[in-house]
């Protein structure tokens, strides 16, 4: 087989390709995952392709997108610099984030945007950092590949059990090649060095970032989360109840669902979306549902409550929240429909407590928390006179989830035996309370 230009621009800037690199190179798959240890050179060698590819194919279209245009502008830089050992190959226009050839080949540079990148077309695709792209982002890629029949290269290191990347990896099948480089497998990196690491990071990070694990992170606030996921579906009756963090930049993120006339809360929608208008969210949302909010809102659930929606405000006591929301799921009584709720479990698998600072109690570190934020808005108020467990043997025994329940009587329940006692029927600002109809 013939070498890949690629290859021969590494050797020219004084670069020995290892042979997985080779592989990559000379592959001709459309759909390539690399998960590669840092440091392995997997930026290097797809930089390489990248400009091995726009020499060779004439008016050929090549993009490089990563989780941020800083990270995005770093392998366009790689690029730059194989082109240069070109001798400035045919090049007839070069700025900050495009590279044109006399051949009409591009290599362009763009941020990580969905609604910005809309109307490319590609000829090949180089995801850099693609553990920790949104899948918004994925999914607006792929058909910019569907009229050239084009290529798409995704690489990174591993972020934890989560989002398109790891899902492609684990569940992909034969649409996907899969190349693993574990530190061990780069001449560059020596065995000192990762003992070294492995004490300053601790095993589970150091597993991540050096032998290609997608690990749980350390120090996770819901360590279990994942043992309230079910088989569906969820009661058809019951008090219809969801809660919403507010976000534009962040995302705004809604969860939704049933508590039933057993105090469970069952959970089976989701609404995860960033930089929309408010306007645009509320179309998505149901209007029968109960509320529960981010309180520090107050133009949002204005609004909300003009268009007809009825809203309470969350309590934003962080650390109460969580104590509320790790009572209900030590106690069985949130159930995840299962396919329902991803971007509420994938944070789970994140969201983790920062370090001790000067004494100070462990905090959360604040990302990968939005639709988490949803829930504890949501149970801050269900349970804001305490949890109510009724004594159901079936709700409390997480290898045998229960049958759905009909909850066709949910009018004639008792609410002071499952909210507590002189529940008020509003809360702040006129908003509804849980326990009345």
């Amino acid at each position: 087989m013939k070498e890949h230009f690629g290859a021969t621009l590494m050797r020219r800037t004084g670069l020995s390709p290892d042979p997985w690199q080779l592989d990559v190179l000379n592959s001709q798959h459309p759909r390539l995952l690399l998960n590669c240890a840092r440091q392995s050179g997997k930026s290097t060698v797809v930089a390489a392709l990248a400009m091995g590819e726009a020499a060779i194919r004439e008016g050929s279209q090549t993009l490089l997108l990563s989780r941020s245009y800083r990270q995005a502008a770093e392998l366009f830089r790689m690029v730059n610099h194989f082109h240069r050992c070109t001798g400035e190959y045919k090049r007839k226009r070069r700025n900050a984030h495009e590279l044109l050839l006399e051949s009409g080949s591009r290599v362009v540079c763009l941020p990580c945007k969905e609604d910005t990148i809309r109307g490319f077309t590609a000829d090949l695709v180089l995801l850099d950092e693609a553990a920790r792209v949104p899948f918004d982002l994925y999914r607006t890629v792929e058909p910019m590949l569907a009229a050239t029949l084009g290529r798409m290269i995704c690489l990174s290191t591993p972020y934890g059990k989560q989002g398109f990347f790891w899902e492609k990896w684990a569940h992909g099948g034969d649409d996907y090649q899969r190349i693993e480089i574990p530190a061990t497998m780069c001449p560059r990196i020596k065995p000192g060095f990762l003992e070294g690491q492995r004490r300053i990071l601790g095993e589970s990070w150091f597993r991540q970032e050096y032998f290609c694990a997608f690990e749980a992170l350390e120090g996770l606030v819901f360590p279990n989360f994942a043992r309230c996921v079910v088989k569906g579906p969820a009661p058809t009756r019951g008090l219809r109840v969801g809660g919403i963090d507010f976000g534009f930049r962040n995302p705004f993120a809604a969860i939704w669902g049933i508590l039933d006339k057993n105090n469970v809360l069952w959970l089976d929608n989701e609404h995860y979306e960033r930089e929309r208008p408010l306007s645009q969210h509320l179309g998505k949302l149901p209007k029968e549902v109960r509320w529960h909010v981010d309180p520090s809102g107050a133009n949002e659930k204005g609004e909300m409550r003009v268009r007809g929606y009825r809203v309470i405000p969350g309590n934003n006591d962080i650390r109460s929240g969580l104590s509320m929301v790790t009572a209900r799921l030590e106690a069985n009584m949130i159930r995840v429909v299962e396919g329902t709720c991803p971007n509420l479990l994938a944070e789970a698998t994140l969201y983790r407590y920062g370090d001790a600072v000067h004494g100070r109690p462990e905090t959360p570190v604040d990302e990968h928390n939005h639709a988490l934020s949803a829930l504890r808005y949501l149970v801050s108020i269900l349970d804001q006179r305490g949890l109510k467990v009724i004594d159901r043997p079936d709700y409390l025994n997480p290898e045998e989830p229960p049958e759905p329940v009909d909850c066709a009587a949910w009018n004639n329940v008792d609410n002071d035996a499952v909210f507590g006692p002189n529940l008020l029927d509003s809360g702040p600002d006129g908003g509804f309370i849980p326990g009345r109809r």
